[in-house]
């Protein structure tokens, strides 16, 4: 049975709990019930259950994502690199995973190596618009303006309502020089709910006119 079969979260936990008492070693209710306390925010319990549920079955690739996903929320990116890494040890054509590598080895400084991390997610999955957003930023790091565009034009191809990417794509026509474009890429973030930075816009106004 899934959560939506339930009236609500609570009735759904004591379901899985009961199926655990009946088989206490069961990765994937394990899994459900981590899954079922991060929609609560409860991460203490989350991480304790996924926990449980990778030591009953290792090759749970989702678990060791959701452990480094509670790893970031707690900003501590080199946890959370570490359980991706050990979820494409299980799982190596597991696109996810290595879309979390790159965007870790990004913000640690290691752009090169984000690149390929990425290049290897959308390898997996193209239609990875977090992974493709993500090469952007890291093409844009290391000042390839030309595949950093690329990747973010096919992003917001996918999902022309994700924001981030309509404004690293201004960032990359501001560094052209082309303001014009610029203006219509923030217009479009902006559109999204995305929060340009004032002194981005202002920027943008003075060099488009």
């Amino acid at each position: 049975m899934t959560e939506q079969q339930f009236d609500n979260i609570d009735d759904y936990i004591a379901d899985l709990k009961a199926k655990l008492a009946v088989n206490r070693e069961c990765g994937n209710t394990l899994y459900n019930l981590g899954v079922a306390y991060l929609s609560k925010r409860d991460f203490m319990e989350a991480e304790r259950c996924f926990r449980e549920a990778v030591a009953n079955s290792p090759k749970l690739a989702e678990a060791y994502v959701q452990l480094g996903g509670i790893a970031m929320q707690r900003g501590d990116l080199k946890t959370c690199l570490t359980y991706n890494v050990q979820a494409t040890q299980q799982r190596p054509f597991f696109a996810v995973p290595w879309g979390n590598i790159g965007f870790c080895q990004l913000q640690l400084g290691e752009a090169d190596k984000a690149i390929q991390s990425l290049k290897r997610a959308i390898k997996y999955d193209n239609k990875f618009v977090q992974a493709l957003a993500t090469l952007g930023s890291a093409y844009f790091t290391v000042g390839d303006l030309e595949e950093s565009a690329k990747a973010l034009e096919a992003a917001v191809s996918i999902e022309p309502m994700f924001g981030p990417a309509w404004n690293n794509l201004a960032l990359v026509s501001a560094e052209k020089g082309d303001w014009a474009r610029a203006k219509e890429c923030v217009a479009k973030a902006q559109e999204t709910g995305y929060e340009v930075p004032e002194a981005f816009l202002k920027e943008i106004e003075e060099n488009a006119n």
